[in-house]
């Protein structure tokens, strides 16, 4: 075979690679290629629950009962569109001490929208969720994960912090809430093992539209506090491993 030839598929093989490598980055949660984010401290009994895609009139309002009841905070991870829809949910979660962040205002995938496209998702949710709680949101949590160096830019300029995640429940499949609990426990037994705090990604509502079915999710979230109870773990928002940025 021709050197030439030869030299192009080495040069095709190795750009696919990169290509792929990038997009794989773009979307693996606990990546720092486009800059730091924040995922967790190293405190290995810490556990954040974060819930992304609400507010969702199925389904909140019965996860903040179940968090009441534990005594437990979270943070929750609003889209823009279902906060102009159920702005007294926001205020429930706001009012019972949970932390509120910015999920975009319709929930593409930052990580292939135009810089325009991006910043207005982010400055549009950033001042519905700030009209309705009268709190300033300084959080976000890209959809899928996705972000690029431009998404993140773009972030902090608005002055927001990108939240990702360690352990994920894949709440949005049809798991049950075994299933779900299972992820949630073992995530949380490897990062203690690791040394690391859990940042859990769950899910109260559906990006698709509002009313989604998310009460395994409110179920298994009751088990693992219940479980829980009386242990060395401790439930925090966020904001306690701000200073642990891409930990």
């Amino acid at each position: 075979m021709p050197s030439a030839i030869v030299d192009g598929a080495i040069a095709a093989a190795a750009l696919g690679l990169a290509v792929g490598g990038y997009a794989y980055a773009s979307l693996w949660p606990t990546s720092q290629i486009f800059g730091r984010t924040l995922i967790a401290g190293d405190d290995g009994d810490e556990v954040a629950l974060t819930f992304d895609d609400g507010p969702n009139d199925a389904a909140t309002p019965q996860l903040l009962d179940v968090l009441a009841r534990h005594g437990v905070r979270a943070t929750f991870f609003n889209m823009g569109n279902f906060a102009r829809e159920r702005p007294e949910i926001v205020r429930q979660v706001a009012a019972a001490g949970h932390l509120v962040g910015n999920h975009s205002m319709s929930h593409p995938r930052l990580s292939t929208e135009p810089a325009a496209r991006v910043r207005q998702e982010l400055a549009d949710c950033n001042a519905v969720l700030e009209e309705i709680t009268g709190q300033a949101v300084i959080f976000f949590r890209p959809p899928f994960g996705a972000r690029r160096r431009m998404v993140m830019r773009v972030g902090r300029e608005l002055g927001l912090t990108p939240v990702l995640w360690n352990v994920t429940g894949y709440d949005w499949n049809p798991i049950g809430v075994e299933g779900i609990l299972s992820n949630l426990e073992n995530g949380i037994a490897q990062n203690r093992r690791d040394g690391r705090g859990s940042n859990l990604l769950l899910h109260d509502g559906g990006h698709r539209g509002m009313g989604a079915a998310r009460m395994d999710t409110v179920r298994a979230v009751d088990r693992l506090l219940t479980a829980r109870r009386g242990a060395a773990m401790r439930f925090v928002t966020v904001d306690a491993w701000k200073d642990s940025l891409g930990g």
